[in-house]
């Protein structure tokens, strides 16, 4: 059964770093009243190559549902039809219009909200970025429920931190979101975290575990238990990073439906 497919208008385009070219971007759909997604979920692009073959690419939505509009974050990729198709101004002008159908995708929070530690690395950061404003939605109410969420996002560079302001200004003003970010190649002058994420993530639930008494690893649970947990992990980026992150929370026993994850290689 074909897939049906909307019409989505550029409404906004802009190169959050030039060093690795990642564009954001805001689109609206003007034939709809309202788009309704999940946070975490994904829209798959759809577009005709120079060669008249039928391009078809999965973006994670950058946003949380807000009426008739979605967000996307999409690294530039040299030899990558749909994101060259996004970023080049004679491609895709401002108003210009891209075929989208979805939103698709089960990589979404778990209710009810507990503590959780988003991980992201590169544009991995897209559905992080869904989840923390649908959590703390700006001018709306807190869904957070008091629970901590901290944001572990891994990069090379300073100049690759993408979002870097728009949640360090969160971070100062909502004390239950933590904002790590930490690079792998920083230079002498970054202050910040440095190293892998696992390292931070492994720190994080060891100072968890000791203010709430646990110890690690966590027992593993009884026959037929009843899986009720009081945080969870959502992890995205490539593979590398997501077996490694996944690797060290089971070291700390924890259970495989705690740890949520999309690979986007």
């Amino acid at each position: 059964m074909a897939r049906e497919l909307l019409t989505a208008r550029l409404e906004h385009k802009e190169c959050i770093s030039e060093v690795a070219q990642c564009y954001h971007f805001g689109f609206v759909l003007d034939e709809l009243e309202s788009f309704p997604f999940a946070a975490g979920q994904f829209v798959s692009g759809v577009a005709l190559d120079a060669n008249g073959k039928l391009q078809t690419r999965a973006y994670s939505l950058a946003s949380a549902a807000n009426g008739n509009k979605f967000e996307l974050c999409v690294n530039r990729v040299e030899e990558g039809f749909f994101s060259n198709y996004l970023a080049n101004l004679p491609d895709l002008p401002i108003g210009g219009t891209i075929q989208i159908h979805g939103p698709h995708g089960h990589f979404i929070l778990h209710e009810p909200i507990t503590d959780s530690i988003l991980v992201a690395t590169g544009t991995g950061i897209a559905p992080m970025r869904g989840f923390v404003q649908s959590l703390f939605p700006e001018g709306g109410p807190d869904r957070s429920n008091g629970k901590q969420i901290w944001l572990v996002y891994g990069t090379r560079h300073e100049s690759d931190i993408y979002y870097r302001e728009e949640f360090e200004a969160l971070a100062a003003r909502v004390p239950n979101f933590h904002y790590l970010p930490t690079l792998s190649r920083a230079e002498a002058s970054w202050t910040g975290l440095r190293g892998y994420v696992q390292e931070h993530v492994a720190r994080i639930i060891e100072e968890r575990a000791a203010r709430l008494g646990q110890t690690l690893p966590v027992p593993p649970l009884e026959p037929n238990a009843e899986l009720n947990f009081d945080t969870y992990a959502y992890i995205c980026g490539l593979n590398e990073m997501v077996s490694s992150v996944r690797e060290r929370l089971s070291a700390f026993g924890w259970h495989k439906k705690q740890i949520v994850f999309e690979r986007y290689d």
